[in-house]
C-alpha cells in the first residue's frame, strides 16, 4: 500500500475511512479540527458517502455519532480536550448503553494551553467511565490504532477513546495504509432495552461494565502497542505513555534506551508489565503528557517502597508539555541550553487581523460604554477574546463556551448596570442561546452582542450554524424584535453604531446587538476562489 507524509490528525481521519467509517461528527476545536477537514475534503469520503458536516456543538456531535454507532455503523467524534466537557453527559452514559458499530471518541488535548485556556487530560474522563483509551506514539500508530481502535469498539461492545495532544495532531510523519474495510450494514444489538438507561437497566448495565474490567486490563496486557522493552541497567525503570516513549528515544542515537521501558498506548494500565518493571528495577520514573494521572495510579498499585519519579516529585514539571529536553534532564542527562531567540522570530502577542469586523465593533462598544460608568463587558471564546488586549482592553470575563451571556446574567442579577454580554455567531448556536433563554424568561437586564462575522473563525473559517438565522432565533428564545438591532462594523458607521450601543445598554431588559460583516480572512478566500474559478 502507499506511503502518504500525514499530520497526526490527518492519519487518523485516513485510518477511519480506511476502517469502514460511515460518519464523522465534530465541532471545531484545535488541535482536532483537520480530522473533520481532512474527511470533509477527502473524494474517497465522499464516494463512500461519509457523513462529514460540523454540528452545533460538542454535545450534539458526540449523541448524533453514538446514534450512528446505535444503529450498527461505525462512527467517531472528534473534540479538542474542553469539548469533552461539553459532552460528558453523553460520554459517560455511552460507556453504560455500550456501542454497537464501533465508535471511537477522540480528545485532543493541548498542553502548554497553545490554544487553549487550560491544561485539562482527557484521559481522566476515560478513567472516570471505565472505559478503554488508546494513545498512539506517533502517526503510524495514530493511523494503526484508529482501524484496531474500532475492532476493539464493537469486540468489547464499548466506545473506546483514542486521547491525543497538540504536537501529535500537528506533526507530520510517514504513514503506511493498509487494506480499506468496507462499511457496516445497519444491525441491531440483542438486547433490545440496551440504550434505555432506565435505573434498573442502568444499574444492571453498569455492573456488566465493572464486570468488564478484567477483560479490558488483559487487552492491554496483550495490546500490540503495550510493550516491555529489556535494558542492562536497571537502576531505573521507564514507564512511557503515548508520545512521551518518542520524547524518551529522541534522547538516545540508536533509539536504544539503556534503562527497561514499559511503553503504555493503551488503558487501562498493563498491569503485570508495569510490576515486572517495578520488581526488576530500583526505582521506577513515569513519562506522561499531561497531568500525573497514572503516576497516581501507579504509587497506589506499586506502594512498596521503591521510589517513584514524575510529575508529583517536581522530577517533571507539572505544567507545560514533555519535550525529550525535559525528558533527558529526567533522566540526568545534561542538556544544553539554547541559544537566545532572536527578537525577529520570538512569540508576539495575538492581535485582531487588519480589517477585522471585530476592530470597530470593540471601538464602537468602547465610546458606548463611556456613557456607562461602573459597567462590565462579558466575552466569550472565539477571536474577539482578544478585545482583552491592547488597545482594547474591552472585556471583563473569558471562562468558557457560551458563558458570556450567562455571567452577565449573573452579574446584573447582583445588581452590576450594566451588564453587557459579547459572543460571536458559532458559539452562539454552540452554547449561546439556553443562556439568552434564560435572560427572557427572567426579564434580564443585559445587552448581547453576537458578533456575526459568517463563520467559525478562531479555527480556520468552518462553517457557522448561525448564519441566516440569528434574528429568527432570538425572537423565537423571546427577544422583542424592536429589541433586536442589526448593525454594519465599519468606520464610517462608527457614530450610528455608538448610538445604537448606548440606546440598547440603557433599556431596561433583553436586548440584541448585531454586529454583522465578513470575516477579512474569509472574505479574501472566497475572492482568490472566485478568481481562479472554484
Amino acid at each position: 500500500m502507499e506511503k502518504l507524509l500525514l499530520l497526526g490528525d490527518e492519519a487518523i481521519a485516513l485510518g477511519a475511512i480506511d476502517a469502514g467509517l460511515s460518519g464523522v461528527y465534530a465541532y471545531p476545536g484545535t488541535p482536532s479540527t483537520e480530522i473533520t477537514e481532512f474527511i470533509q475534503e477527502s473524494k474517497l469520503a465522499r464516494e463512500r458517502g461519509i457523513r462529514s458536516e460540523w454540528c452545533a456543538n460538542e454535545k450534539t456531535a458526540m449523541e448524533a455519532a453514538l446514534g450512528m454507532s446505535y444503529a450498527g455503523k461505525r462512527s467517531i467524534y472528534c473534540c479538542k480536550h474542553v469539548g469533552m466537557n461539553v459532552a460528558a453527559d453523553c460520554f459517560m452514559n455511552s460507556a453504560i448503553t455500550g456501542a454497537n458499530g464501533g465508535m471511537i471518541i477522540v480528545a485532543a488535548d493541548d498542553p502548554s494551553m497553545h490554544s487553549s485556556q487550560n491544561e485539562q487530560d482527557s484521559r481522566f474522563y476515560a478513567d472516570f467511565a471505565l472505559t478503554i483509551a488508546l494513545e498512539p506514539s506517533n502517526q503510524q500508530e495514530a493511523y494503526d490504532m484508529t482501524r484496531y481502535g474500532f475492532e476493539l469498539s464493537e469486540k468489547f461492545e464499548l466506545p473506546v477513546m483514542m486521547r491525543i495532544t497538540t504536537r501529535m495532531a500537528h506533526s507530520r510523519a510517514g504513514v503506511e495504509r493498509k487494506e480499506m474495510r468496507e462499511q457496516n450494514t445497519m444491525h441491531a444489538p440483542a438486547d433490545k432495552m440496551q440504550y434505555i438507561l432506565l435505573p434498573a437497566v442502568a444499574r444492571r448495565r453498569y455492573k456488566m461494565l465493572i464486570e468488564k474490567q478484567k477483560e479490558l486490563v488483559a487487552a492491554s496486557e496483550n495490546s500490540p502497542f503495550n510493550r516491555y522493552i529489556d535494558g542492562e541497567n536497571k537502576k531505573l525503570g521507564i514507564i512511557a505513555c503515548g508520545i512521551a516513549y518518542n520524547y524518551l528515544m529522541e534522547n538516545f542515537a540508536d533509539r536504544k534506551c539503556p534503562y527497561p521501558v514499559v511503553k503504555v498506548s493503551q488503558y487501562p494500565m498493563p498491569e503485570k508489565l508495569v510490576e515486572k518493571l517495578y520488581d526488576e528495577c530500583d526505582e521506577i520514573l513515569v513519562l506522561e503528557e499531561g497531568q500525573p494521572l497514572y503516576e497516581r495510579l501507579l504509587r497506589g498499585l506499586l506502594n512498596k517502597g521503591k521510589n517513584i519519579h514524575g510529575r508529583l516529585d517536581g522530577t517533571i514539571s507539572r505544567d507545560g508539555e514533555l519535550s525529550p529536553n525535559s525528558v533527558a534532564k529526567a533522566l540526568g542527562i545534561n542538556v544544553e541550553e539554547t541559544a537566545e531567540i532572536p527578537e525577529l522570530v520570538k512569540a508576539r502577542p495575538p492581535k485582531l487581523c487588519d480589517g477585522c469586523p471585530h476592530i470597530d465593533s470593540y471601538t464602537a462598544l468602547n465610546e458606548a460604554m463611556k456613557s456607562f460608568p461602573g459597567g462590565r463587558v462579558f466575552s466569550d471564546i472565539g477571536c474577539y477574546t482578544l478585545g482583552a488586549l491592547p488597545p482594547f482592553e474591552a472585556i471583563y470575563s473569558t471562562v468558557d463556551m457560551g458563558a458570556s451571556i450567562t455571567m452577565a446574567k449573573g452579574a446584573s442579577e447582583a445588581d452590576l448596570r450594566p451588564a453587557v454580554a459579547v459572543i460571536g455567531d458559532s458559539t452562539f448556536t454552540h452554547s449561546g442561546m439556553t443562556g439568552l433563554l434564560d435572560c427572557c424568561n427572567d426579564h434580564a437586564n443585559i445587552t448581547v452582542l453576537i458578533l456575526d462575522n459568517g463563520i467559525t473563525a478562531m479555527t480556520g473559517s468552518q462553517k457557522s450554524s448561525a448564519t441566516g438565522r440569528i434574528e429568527q432565533i432570538c425572537m423565537g428564545l423571546g427577544v422583542e424584535p424592536e429589541h433586536i438591532r442589526v448593525i454594519k462594523p465599519l468606520p464610517k458607521n462608527h457614530e450610528e453604531n455608538v448610538q445604537v450601543l448606548k440606546e440598547e445598554i440603557a433599556y431596561n431588559g433583553v436586548s440584541v446587538v448585531i454586529p454583522r460583516r465578513e470575516c477579512i480572512v474569509a472574505l479574501n478566500k472566497r475572492l482568490k476562489a472566485a478568481k481562479a474559478g472554484k
